[in-house]
């Protein structure tokens, strides 16, 4: 930019000496040199083609960074919804065995039903709290067998050929934490 600056001003001091010189014998002609002026030109246009280049590599440069910060943003809002998932897994395990223990409760008939209450008031709560964190069941029997979902323990004989290749049994319930498989279905699949 100092460049053309200064050849603008040059040229500007050049006008001046010619005008004020055909000011004084205005019978004489102003000469200005070719060479002069095309070099000028062609400077200006090569200052020119830079300006465009240098403004192209400034675009693609904040494009680039725009790219970047949207990409690290996301990440980080991930990082952070995803933070308590380890968490998250260590509460299944006490889920399964709540679980358990309520349909051990149920199969029992001498237990104070204030008991059983306790228990589904504290099973419940917490499968509010993990609902709250985006936490759901996968629903698994009578399914078709899915690798994304469901891991296969066992094969078992389908009795009929509607049957195959869906899950007849659910050994551990598998769960999503938003639309992500935490823990996958632990299945028997017939054959």
């Amino acid at each position: 930019m100092d460049k053309i600056n200064k050849i603008n001003n040059e040229t500007m001091d050049n006008l001046k000496e010619d005008t004020a010189t055909a000011e004084t014998n205005p019978n004489e002609e102003i000469n200005v040199p070719e060479n002069d002026s095309n070099s000028e030109i062609n400077k200006l246009e090569e200052m020119g083609k830079k300006l465009e280049e240098i403004n192209d590599k400034y675009l693609r440069l904040y494009s680039d960074f725009e790219n970047f910060r949207k990409r690290t943003s996301k990440e980080k809002m991930e990082m952070i919804q995803y933070a308590s998932e380890e968490t998250i897994k260590g509460l299944l395990t006490i889920v399964d065995d709540y679980e358990r223990a309520i349909e051990d409760l149920n199969n029992q008939e001498n237990i104070p039903q204030t008991s059983k209450e306790g228990i589904l008031l504290v099973y419940n709560k917490l499968m509010n709290f993990l609902t709250q964190k985006g936490v759901k069941p996968l629903n698994a029997k009578g399914e078709k067998f899915d690798e994304n979902l469901h891991e296969a323990v066992s094969q078992f004989p389908a009795q009929d050929e509607s049957q195959k290749g869906l899950v007849i049994e659910e050994l551990l319930k598998g769960y999503t934490m938003f639309d992500k498989v935490i823990r996958f279905s632990k299945v028997v699949v017939a054959i």
